[in-house]
This record gives structure tokens, C-alpha cells and sequence, in this order.
């Protein structure tokens, strides 16, 4: 994992928790300044704004977006020059209490140099050039027939997703009552084809509307994919993009992941195959009770430290802490490292009261550091995946050891 990476990560992360904040009134600011823009102007003009925003009839609003305004405006006055890749800040009340401020202030230098210049002022915060950052750039479109039935999906990253259903009017190979074995077979080759048709035409509708599109694979249990590719029913561009063929099972959403397990060589270059052949060989390990793969947060770091990790493994939902929690009943005060979720609703085992989340920092940073100094490889990985989700429900944290610790 490169410090790209890690900084996408970081990103990905905080525009989540941005994109869940709703203001009561249109008092979220974001603004957006490239590199090489004069921070005296943006100065100048978010002082402007503040000055109209004396305007405002509502007291509470107004307060709001001013003390969002002139918090912008300190932050601001930190830097000397615009980062390498521009600068993006938000600020505003966050609290979700009518009545209560809780103004606080985001502000990030992106991995990717900015191209817009933006003020905007409103009930959510403006994250769509961000979002277009972190979006997935690995794009595969996958279709899975046979004569009864068709499915159209994505893998997008490492999920894959279904995205139409459609079934056939083809009837069975038995005979209809009166009919010549000729004449059924040809009306049957019809449908077929017309049915072939309806899944091309469908599919390149909603692969046209996928960005970065890759490749396209087909998939199916018999011998309609193969007359599939061979009729050209795809719109062309996307016909030159089919990547492979290949033999399922079964259709339908199951039939979906299973052509993405069966196209490891199509795929050999997507994040999805590395993914599941790294997780592939970290299970294989550990079933082996070989001694070379180990897993809980504790456990790895430990061994961490002793140089002996080859590769982290790191769900990127992982969400250890170290908090300092606080009993408010009795004082009680002590460092705690566990999951985000679990410190929030811990209790304190003198007297049972709820403990305050004094301080909290995020131990991820830190794991990576550590392994970056240890000349560990690390890889963060999905819960989009089989195994990946395993992994997650582990606890999120992983090794593969160069020997045994």
C-alpha cells in the first residue's frame, strides 16, 4: 500500500462521516481553492461573506454561519502558501439538537490536484469533486445467460452488483402439438435470438452509463454465451471489450460472482483477483494451523514489532481505538483498546456506570507506521468479497508471517 493509498483512505473516510451531516438551514460551508490560488483573496472573500451574513434574519443562523465563516478564516491564516494539490474546507453546526451549535471545521489537502475554485454555503456539504477522487476506476461489466434467463451486473472495486433481470419467452425442446420438429426449431431459434438481442440492447443501455468501463464478461452454463459473443449483440464498442467467456453453473445474481471466481486470467491485473488470492493464501494458513497466519489486533501487533510480519492485512472497515474513558459516577479513569463501537457503550465494572469517551485515536495510522518501519507490506482489503467479509467478522486484522514468530 502506497502513501497514495493510505491518503484515499483516509479521504474515503472522512467523506462518509461528511456526507451524513444535514444542517438545519442552508449554514454548511465548503470551500475548495486550488493550488497556486492567493490565499489573501479567499481571505478576503469568505470576510465579504461574513459581512452579508450580518443580513441574515435568522439569530441563531446567522450566528451559525459566522462563527463557521470566521473559524475558515483562522484555519486559513495557517498557511503561507496553498498546498501542492489545493486545500478544501468545511465548517459549519453539525449538531443534530435544534437549538444546540456544534461548529466544527474539516480542512484537507487532496490527493489529487483541485481544478475548481468553490464557495458554497448550504444544508449539506458540497463532496462530489472528492467523491469523483476515491470513486472505484475498476469497472467490469458482466452478463450471465442461458436460454431462460439473463443477468446484467457490475463488479465495481470488488463488489459485484446486479443491475437487470430479464427472463426468456424460449420454450423447452419438447415438441408443440401439431408442429413439424423444423418449424419448432426454427421458431424456438427465433425467440432465442430475439431474447439475445433484448440482453444486448438492455446491457450496453447500462453499460454506457458506467464510467471507466474496463471490460465486459460473459457467463453461462451452456452454449447461449458463446452464440451470444458470436452474434455480436453488444453495441460495438462495448463487443470489443469483452474480455472472456466462461462456464457457470448457474445464472442469476450467483451465477454474477461465479463468472467473476471463473476469470482469473481476464481479471489477473483487478483488485478484486488480488484480494481474494492474498485472503486465498492467508486462510489456506491458517486452516493449515501452519503457525504463518495470525489474526486479532493484539496478537499482530505484537508481532509486529518483532519484524516478522510479511504482509498486514487491514479490513478497510477496521475500527480500532485506544480511549480514555472516564466514570463520571466514580471517577474511575483507564486506557482501553477496542472497537470504536464497543468503547462508546462500555461500562465501568465498579459501579456500572456508562464511562465518558475522554480522548480517542484511531489505532489504524498507527498499525501502518509501524509496519512501514518493520518493512512490512500491507494491504488494505473490502468486505465486498467472501472473504474478505471473514475477515472483517475477525476482527479485521491480519498477518502473513515470514516465519514462525
Amino acid at each position: 500500500m502506497t502513501k497514495e493509498d493510505i491518503r484515499k483512505r483516509r479521504l474515503k473516510d472522512l467523506v462518509e462521516e461528511l456526507d451524513g451531516f444535514r444542517g438545519r438551514h442552508t449554514e454548511l460551508v465548503s470551500v475548495y481553492i486550488p493550488a497556486g490560488h492567493n490565499l489573501n483573496n479567499v481571505v478576503d472573500q469568505i470576510t465579504n461573506e461574513k459581512s452579508t451574513a450580518q443580513n441574515i434574519k435568522s439569530k441563531t443562523v446567522k450566528k451559525n454561519v459566522m462563527s463557521a465563516l470566521e473559524r475558515i478564516i483562522q484555519h486559513l491564516k495557517l498557511y503561507k502558501r496553498t498546498p501542492e494539490n489545493g486545500l478544501v474546507i468545511f465548517s459549519g453546526n453539525i449538531s443534530e439538537r435544534e437549538g444546540v451549535a456544534d461548529i466544527e471545521i474539516y480542512a484537507l489537502e487532496p490527493p489529487e490536484p483541485l481544478k475548481q475554485r468553490l464557495y458554497w454555503c448550504d444544508q449539506k456539504f458540497v463532496l462530489d469533486p472528492l467523491k469523483d477522487m476515491i470513486r472505484e476506476k475498476e469497472i467490469y461489466g458482466l452478463i450471465v445467460l442461458d436460454k431462460s434467463e439473463a443477468e446484467v451486473g457490475v463488479l465495481h472495486g470488488k463488489k459485484v452488483k446486479s443491475l437487470k433481470h430479464l427472463e426468456s419467452l424460449v420454450p423447452g425442446k419438447t415438441d408443440k402439438g401439431g408442429w413439424s420438429q423444423a418449424r419448432f426449431a426454427r421458431v424456438r431459434e427465433g425467440l432465442l435470438h430475439d431474447f439475445m438481442k433484448k440482453v444486448g440492447d438492455i446491457a450496453s443501455q447500462h453499460f454506457s452509463e458506467l464510467k471507466d468501463l474496463k471490460g465486459v464478461i460473459i457467463g453461462g452454463p451452456g452454449y447461449v454465451k458463446d452464440k451470444f459473443v458470436e452474434g455480436k449483440f453488444l453495441r460495438y464498442d462495448f463487443q470489443k471489450k469483452i474480455l472472456s467467456a466462461v462456464d457457470t453453473s448457474y445464472t442469476g445474481e450467483y451465477g454474477l460472482n461465479e463468472t467473476v471466481n471463473r476469470s482469473e486470467e481476464a481479471l489477473k491485473e483487478a483488485s478484486v483477483m488480488k484480494e481474494k488470492k492474498l485472503l486465498g493464501r492467508f486462510f489456506d494458513e491458517l486452516g493449515k494451523d501452519s503457525g504463518l497466519a495470525i489474526y486479532g489486533i493484539k496478537e499482530v501487533v505484537e508481532t509486529l514489532k518483532t519484524g516478522s510480519v510479511e504482509v498486514l492485512i487491514i479490513s478497510e472497515h477496521l475500527d480500532w481505538v485506544k480511549a480514555r474513558l472516564h466514570c463520571p459516577k466514580c471517577g474511575e479513569e483507564k486506557e482501553v483498546v477496542m472497537i470504536r463501537e464497543k468503547a462508546e457503550g462500555k461500562k465501568c465494572e465498579k459501579c456500572q456506570e456508562l464511562y465518558e469517551i475522554l480522548a480517542e485515536k484511531d489505532l489504524t495510522d498507527e498499525i501502518i507506521k509501524l509496519a512501514e518501519e518493520m518493512g512490512t507490506e500491507v494491504e488494505m482489503v473490502s468486505s465486498d468479497t467472501t472473504e474478505g467479509n471473514q475477515l472483517k467478522e475477525m476482527g479485521g486484522i491480519g498477518g502473513i508471517l515470514r516465519f514462525k514468530a
